[in-house]
């Protein structure tokens, strides 16, 4: 399973994303380094274009669309972030698209998918809900979907994050990718392992909703009732038959899972140290970064996004 992506793919897909996607940098902490006594390096993407690491994939995939494809529309379901990348996308690539949410979806992120000239439909309270109108949709209409996570090509573009760490930083022992669906942890965990066997890369996870840990557990993608979190972009179930699931099992190196408490002081502390404002689904990779393997390491946390609402920012950098 894990050849249907390879390293060739997701340098391909670096080289057709790179007029459309910011390379981040990746910076070394010092307050987070002194706390673990190591070296923490964070690849911010927070500061991509539209606020999150999902237009990397999104482009990769809407780049590549067939005539006939781009003629029928794109069509995707998100919990906020991997919609906007689409917007952003069909606008550059001029394809109609349409972006199902689900009605708890971030304000924040809702309101800048408006912004774009696509349709935008709330269904649903939550995200597994959104994602079956939207697949319902799909034979309705004839669109092309657009997996967030579950797709080739998606994967491939996520994947180029860790290329430009691993140009920025060779000699890094892990890496620490927060985890919903599994495309950015699979992209990564492929071209880095590809690149560098050693190392190692570990998920992130809000206990709330850990999907990817009960499934690694089960052995198999499995249903779990999951709890509200901040990590807003983390949550939901997996689809059933998600590629993204066997690369996963076979080159994950572990998963950490963090509560509520952490991920908030995380968003808080990063704040107050870094003057960075970072969502709960990007904070996971900084809660994580507590685990023992990785005291006394060289690690990159990946800083997914910054789509929080200013309320909620606010009352968390206050809090904590």
């Amino acid at each position: 399973m894990t050849n249907q992506v390879t390293l060739d793919d997701i340098r391909q897909a670096a080289e057709r994303i790179k007029t459309t996607v910011r390379r981040t940098p990746l910076e070394r902490s010092r307050w987070l380094s002194n706390d673990l006594h190591g070296e923490v390096l964070l690849k911010l993407e927070c500061l991509q274009l539209t606020g999150s690491f999902k237009l990397r994939g999104a482009m990769a995939k809407l780049s590549r669309l067939t005539e006939e494809e781009r003629a029928r529309g794109v069509l995707t379901v998100s919990a906020g972030n991997h919609g906007l990348a689409v917007a952003h996308c069909a606008e550059a690539l001029k394809l109609d698209a349409c972006i199902v949410v689900p009605r708890s979806a971030s304000r924040a992120k809702v309101e800048a998918i408006r912004r774009y000239p696509v349709t935008l439909i709330e269904c649903g309270e939550t995200y597994d809900e959104a994602e079956r109108a939207a697949r319902r949709m799909e034979g309705e209409s004839g669109a092309t979907f657009v997996s967030p996570y579950n797709d080739a090509l998606v994967i491939a573009g996520q994947g180029t994050i860790a290329l430009e760490m691993l140009e920025d930083a060779p000699d890094l022992d892990a890496i620490i990718v927060p985890v919903g669906g599994g495309g950015l942890v699979a992209g990564v965990a492929l071209a880095a392992k590809a690149i560098h066997p050693q190392i190692k890369v570990y998920g992130a996870e809000p206990a709330n909703t850990a999907t990817m840990s009960a499934a690694l557990a089960a052995g198999r993608i499995v249903e779990i009732a999951e709890e509200a979190t901040i990590a807003d972009g983390l949550a939901g179930n997996i689809e059933p038959g998600s590629m993204t699931f066997p690369i996963i099992r076979d080159l994950l190196d572990g998963m950490i899972v963090v509560d509520e408490t952490a991920i908030r002081r995380a968003v808080g502390r990063m704040a107050r140290e870094d003057h960075l404002m970072i969502e709960g689904s990007a904070a996971v990779s900084i809660a994580a970064l507590g685990d023992a393997r990785l005291q006394g390491r060289r690690v990159a946390a990946i800083i997914t996004g910054r789509n929080i609402t200013l309320d909620l920012f606010t009352r968390i950098a206050v809090e904590n």
